[in-house]
């Protein structure tokens, strides 16, 4: 684990006084109700009480070479919001926000009640708690910036499969929340909309979940709400060009997005009752996996890379052309790769009856004209998947590199 993953830490301000939880570092579920808590208090009596090692207790750092909420292990529950700056306001005023939004972040990650605190997440830890911001194509042209726009921000080509909300996509700034407790996710989300007011007005709103730490008997990649798992071909931090391709250079240019990352986030609906009415086999085929384990159809563990040249008996390929795995394979697109983060969502009911779920897809890239555009324009042209999903939102956001001690998130750009 990197300095970015979780750490326990030491009482706090917003400490865990009564938890019976996971244990974030054993991945084991340890559970009890108040009246087993009571009989173990009264066995241990004699002795000093050993604090709890709890979710709650875990600590991201929100000073470091990256922002937290890219390479940090996927939290329980994420907001993601966009702003636009209300008119008048401008790269001052912008600046002022990111310097209090940025205290607000190392203050809450740290498990501090801030100054003007509402309670929301009294008594909890910091939880995993992470807050990343990042800024949309537009934020440039509104604050006297263009010259710092970085070639990367270009706009998103349209795609055929589109069907893409103009009121939930883009925006002119970002931020992304992640934590493993939901109060202490809302007490976060609450904050930096309350001190936005006045500089920036919300744009729009999405909250995602995930598999909460500790839920299975060890570490697994997260299902989607296909069932599928989801996440088996993400780069890791243990290759070799995992920075090359996930964060930009420490010599880039504009200087401002060095050891920074580039986000694609889309709202991505699931036809659920359609897909689920498929057979086993049949939602295998379109992915390509054994929706038990995850491994490819041509045999070995999730951790097996496809055969995308084995053939069944009949011929046939044993992974079907159009097959998930098979579009989006690095060794099929360039080598073009993306550090996949998404939260799955769930926004109740539409007016049919079939529910407005599925994945809100956050991808992290050193350059999304080499990375998501190429993957997405394939999948385009001839991904099996694509019967079962819509593309309803869209937003490219260029995420800066972690603030320094002292340092507020986008110094470099709003005061270089």
């Amino acid at each position: 684990m990197t300095q970015h993953d979780h750490e326990p830490q030491g009482v706090s301000r917003r400490r865990l006084v009564s938890t019976v939880g996971a244990a974030g570092a054993t991945g084991m579920a340890v559970g009890a109700t108040g009246g087993a808590v009571a009989q173990a208090v009264a066995r241990t009596d004699r002795k000093a009480p050993t604090p709890l090692s709890s979710v709650g207790s875990t600590r991201v750092p929100f000073h470091g070479k990256h922002q937290a909420g890219i390479t940090t292990p996927l939290q329980a529950f994420g907001h993601l919001l966009a702003f636009d700056l209300v008119s008048g306001a401008g790269r001052k005023q912008a600046a002022k926000l990111l310097k209090r939004w940025s205290r607000t972040a190392r203050e809450l990650m740290a498990g501090e009640s801030t100054a003007d605190s509402t309670g929301i997440a009294l008594d909890a830890g910091p939880s995993s708690l992470s807050v990343t911001f990042g800024f949309g194509r537009s934020f440039f042209s509104r604050t006297g910036l263009e010259k710092e726009r970085p070639r990367e921000l270009a706009p998103l080509p349209d795609f055929s499969g589109d069907a893409l909300d103009k009121d939930l996509s883009n925006g002119d700034l970002w931020v992304q929340i992640g934590c493993n407790d939901g109060l202490v996710a809302f007490d976060a989300l609450r904050e930096i909309q309350r001190q936005a007011d006045g500089t920036a007005r919300l744009r729009w709103q999405m909250n995602g979940f995930t598999r909460t730490p500790g839920a299975t008997k060890r570490p697994m990649t997260m299902r989607n709400l296909m069932g599928q798992v989801d996440g088996t071909n993400n780069p890791k931090r243990s290759e070799e060009d995992f920075d090359r391709r996930i964060f930009v250079p420490s010599s880039s240019s504009p200087a401002w997005m060095a050891d920074g990352s580039y986000a694609v986030v889309r709202r991505i609906r699931m036809l659920l009752d359609t897909w689920d009415k498929e057979s086993l086999s049949e939602q295998e085929k379109v992915i390509g996996r054994r929706k038990s384990d995850g491994a490819p159809l041509t045999g070995g563990t999730e951790d097996t890379d496809p055969d995308l040249e084995k053939r069944d008996a009949d011929g046939s390929p044993a992974i079907a052309a159009d097959a998930h795995v098979r579009v989006t394979a690095p060794a099929t697109n360039g080598g073009a790769a993306m550090l996949r983060r998404p939260f799955s969502y769930h926004d109740g009911f539409r007016d049919d009856g079939a529910p407005d779920a599925g994945l809100l897809f956050i991808a992290w890239q050193a350059d999304p004209q080499r990375g998501f555009v190429p993957v997405q324009r394939k999948l385009d042209r001839g991904d099996a998947l694509s019967r079962f999903i819509r593309h309803e939102a869209s937003g490219l956001f260029a995420v800066p590199g972690g603030p320094s001690k002292g340092e507020y998130v986008g110094q470099r750009l709003l005061e270089g």
